[in-house]
C-alpha cells in the first residue's frame, strides 16, 4: 500500500495542480503543503481538509472488503464482483449493521 502522503501527491498531480494551488483550495501555504507532502504527519482534520481540496474522501475500509474496493478502484469489476459473491456465499449477515458495505459495491445496472 502506498503511504497516504504519496497518495496525496499523486492525486494532486492527477488533478494538474501545483503545491501553490493548495492555498486557494484549502488555505495551506505552498511551503506548509510541501513540508506535509514530503515528510509530514498531518492531523486528521488537516487530512480531511486536504482531501476535500483534492476532490477526494477519507474512509476506513474493513479488511475483508479491501480487495473489492481495490478492484473497483483499478476498474476490475469482474474481480470486485467475484469478491462480493464470495462474501455472500460465506453466509455473512446482510444487515446494514453487520455489513455497512452492503449494496455499495454492487452495480446499479
Amino acid at each position: 500500500m502506498k503511504s497516504i502522503l504519496k497518495q496525496l501527491k499523486e492525486r494532486r498531480l492527477a488533478l494538474g495542480m501545483k503545491q501553490k494551488d493548495m492555498l486557494l483550495r484549502v488555505g495551506i501555504l505552498r511551503q506548509q503543503y510541501q513540508r506535509l507532502e514530503s515528510k509530514g504527519n498531518p492531523r486528521l482534520d488537516t487530512l480531511e481538509l486536504i482531501a476535500k481540496g483534492l476532490k477526494s474522501e477519507l474512509m476506513l475500509i474493513p479488511h475483508e472488503k479491501l480487495g473489492a474496493v481495490k478492484a473497483i478502484l483499478e476498474n476490475d469489476n469482474v474481480s470486485a464482483q467475484t469478491l462480493i459473491n464470495k462474501d455472500s456465499r460465506q453466509g455473512k449477515e446482510n444487515t446494514l449493521a453487520d455489513n455497512p458495505w452492503k449494496d455499495l459495491l454492487e452495480g446499479d445496472e
